[in-house]
């Protein structure tokens, strides 16, 4: 998401004596924020089932940071501290992705990923962003239909998909009015620092993927001088924040999928997909054309051309999952058995969830808190439905795998106009931006607008890497290498690198959201 610029206001930190010259209109506003890094959390166990080193606690949070003596919302945090505290350095918190991902249980997965070394010297923090999990979790009442966003462009039903995007919009109004403002990036960067303050700490160190790039470059963009060390897996481009993060899917699909077309060109004999680039797209088209007049049994699911296009769309990145998909696919519509489809890759299955956060927020509060930031961070949204009317149609033309579904209409469109301005991420804060070539969630194009706009950053590329999320796939790899030496050290890398990439993991990759896949959430940055 792009971050506004903040009003001198707002700009106040949490902690008064960490900012040592205040103008008269800040130390006032100051003041009451103070009370909330004074906080003393209450600390506790978890879960039975999680070890005892694993705490969680609740704190306080201005709903409006302008207004710190008005309304307060929780916001649920975790912990598992170092246990060598001669090699601590500090805190590190993590965000997993979203918008809309729950991060209380981070500390306890990625204690498990992380090198000793590396674990040593920091207390690991998680917390569900405001408006999700555990932290006042926003709802709308959305049914399972109104939770899909996955809507394809089609001139006889662009009226209804008009009105599912202005009901979800009137839902949410109705629902959370005025809380629907304030659950941002920019707030949640707030939040960040209340609990940087709340801990004690002058400085935080950050792990964040995909959307949680994004709250991170907020983060240093609007609290510099407490950035420390700073890694951004699978980077959102904070100049395409929202609606082109969405479209951007679209434009990076074309070139995976032509890939594909050649790999699997290339093994003929094992997929019978077509022995010619051209052979194996024609084939996946007519799959798509067959699919639209009857609809393909996906072991009891029914999948229409439009379906396919949206299941299989982050599958092309990994081709190997995809030639397997279609083939499945393709038995099904020619009247063969097929089983229903497990092949992509897992960190582009169904998401997790630990016992940490097993209290189940709201059914649609994964979708709601997507759609609240999304359309609540920017103000860029066209308010014209004829507008993603043209745009669908040009772009289903220029990118006719995903175009019509990333340019359609969103509830955006009817949300009210976002609380604050938008601010350019565009400093100079050294940190460590990291990226597979071949992302679905945040293609290479994204990765590199994120590095462009840090200028002080470093970027690891991993040349041929397939799949959302590089770090603690591979903990012998290249790029872990280079990662975990700069959280070690907080020393950059002296220029770019570029990794090959390491082993394929089955494994899921624990700090990143996984995509649904076939369910009624909204995709995941």
């Amino acid at each position: 998401m792009r971050i506004g610029r903040m009003a001198p206001l707002l700009a106040v930190g949490v902690t008064a004596t960490l900012v040592p010259t205040l103008a008269t209109t800040q130390a006032s506003a100051a003041e009451p924020l103070q009370r909330f890094a004074n906080q003393k959390p209450a600390w506790h166990r978890c879960d039975a089932s999680q070890p005892a080193a694993f705490q969680c606690a609740t704190i306080k949070v201005p709903l409006d940071y302008s207004r710190p003596g008005a309304k307060t919302i929780k916001l649920a945090i975790s912990r598992v501290k170092t246990s060598v505290p001669g090699k601590r350095h500090g805190v590190i918190l993590f965000n997993p992705g979203g918008p809309g991902g729950e991060g209380l249980d981070m500390p306890v997965m990625m204690k498990d990923v992380m090198p000793k070394k590396v674990r040593e010297q920091y207390d690991l923090v998680g917390f569900d962003p405001r408006g999700v999990g555990r932290s006042s979790p926003v709802t709308c009442g959305l049914t399972a239909t109104e939770q899909n966003i996955e809507h394809p462009y089609k001139p006889e039903t662009f009226k209804h998909d008009v009105k599912w995007a202005r009901t979800v919009a009137d839902k949410c109004r109705a629902k959370n009015g005025d809380r629907l403002p304030y659950i941002t990036t920019r707030n949640t960067a707030r939040d960040m620092d209340v609990i940087r303050g709340v801990l004690g700490e002058k400085k935080i160190s950050y792990l964040g993927y995909s959307y949680g790039t994004y709250l991170g470059a907020v983060y240093a963009q609007m609290f510099p001088e407490r950035t420390d060390r700073f890694v951004l897996d699978s980077s959102v481009d904070p100049a395409r924040v929202w609606r082109g993060m969405i479209q951007v899917w679209a434009e990076g699909t074309e070139p995976a999928f032509t890939r594909w077309t050649k790999w699997t060109a290339q093994r003929h004999r094992t997929y019978k997909l077509g022995d010619t680039p051209a052979e194996v797209r024609k084939t996946f088209w007519d799959l798509i054309a067959r699919a639209d007049r009857t609809p393909v049994d996906d072991g009891g699911e029914k999948l229409t051309g439009d379906d396919i296009r949206a299941a299989l769309r982050p599958e092309f990145f990994s081709p190997k999952y995809a030639a397997e998909a279609v083939v499945e696919l393709k038995k099904a519509a020619d009247g063969r058995a097929a089983s229903r489809r497990s092949t992509a890759p897992d960190d582009q299955q169904g998401p997790r969830r630990s016992a940490a956060s097993a209290a189940q927020p709201p059914a649609d509060n994964e979708s709601v808190a997507f759609w609240t930031v999304v359309c609540g961070d920017t103000a860029a949204w066209p308010r014209d439905p004829e507008q993603y009317r043209r745009d669908a149609i040009r772009d289903k033309a220029r990118y006719p795998l995903y175009g019509d579904f990333g340019s359609n209409i969103t509830p955006c469109a009817f949300w009210d106009k976002p609380a604050e301005p938008v601010t350019a991420v565009d400093n100079k804060v050294g940190l460590l931006t990291v990226q597979n070539q071949w992302d679905s969630q945040t293609p290479l194009v994204s990765g590199l607008g994120m590095h462009h706009a840090l200028k002080g950053s470093r970027m690891v590329y991993v040349k041929g890497g397939e799949g959302h999320g590089v770090y603690s796939v591979d903990p012998r790899s290249c790029a872990d290498r280079t990662i975990n030496a700069y959280l070690s050290s907080g020393k950059l890398p002296a220029q770019d690198v570029t990794c090959k990439p390491g082993r394929q993991s089955p494994g899921v990759n624990p700090g990143v959201v996984p995509v649904p896949r076939h369910t009624p959430q909204a995709p995941r940055f």
